[in-house]
């Protein structure tokens, strides 16, 4: 259970420090996003220190799985409708999250990977729409949706 070819890792540097996702931000979860088929999929094994109450994982940590999937899952499909697949190098489209809906199912159990399911629906050539499953095991613990807009030109380092 792991993505080989992330989105995140066609993000350029100045845009790769997202606590979620960001795999230059050396204290964060480091989510991954890859394609399974047509849908999205990351998966995510949370630590002991995201403990709701023993035994279960703090929703924090499931609705920024969502936020982040979310937005890689709307990276990677207009990635692919520009032609291009995480690997091939070229930088990805960045998205920032625009609205977050976290639906929790169930207590989500510590000490397993998450697997995160995502269905894209692009909305408007700027913006994604992106529906997203949370499982432990065979279990939904979670649902959600995220609407990602592509990030504006004054965001960072961006020009």
């Amino acid at each position: 259970m792991e993505i080989v070819k992330a989105i995140q890792d066609e993000y350029p540097d100045d845009f790769s420090y997202c606590y979620g996702c960001g795999r230059l931000n050396e204290s964060g979860h480091h989510f991954r996003t890859g394609w399974d088929g047509d849908q999205t999929v990351t998966f995510h094994t949370p630590r002991s220190e995201h403990t709701a109450i023993p035994g279960f994982v703090y929703g924090g940590v499931i609705a920024s799985l969502i936020d982040c999937h979310g937005t890689a899952s709307a990276s990677l499909a207009l990635h692919r409708k520009n032609g291009h697949e995480p690997g091939d190098d070229f930088d990805a489209p960045r998205f920032v999250t625009a609205s977050l809906e976290v639906k929790f199912v169930k207590p989500t159990p510590q000490d397993v990977t998450l697997k995160a399911i995502g269905t894209v629906e692009e909305i408007h050539p700027k913006k994604f729409k992106v529906h997203t499953e949370v499982f432990a095991g065979d279990a939904c613990c979670a649902k959600g949706e995220v609407g990602a807009v592509i990030m504006p030109d004054t965001f960072g380092g961006k020009k």
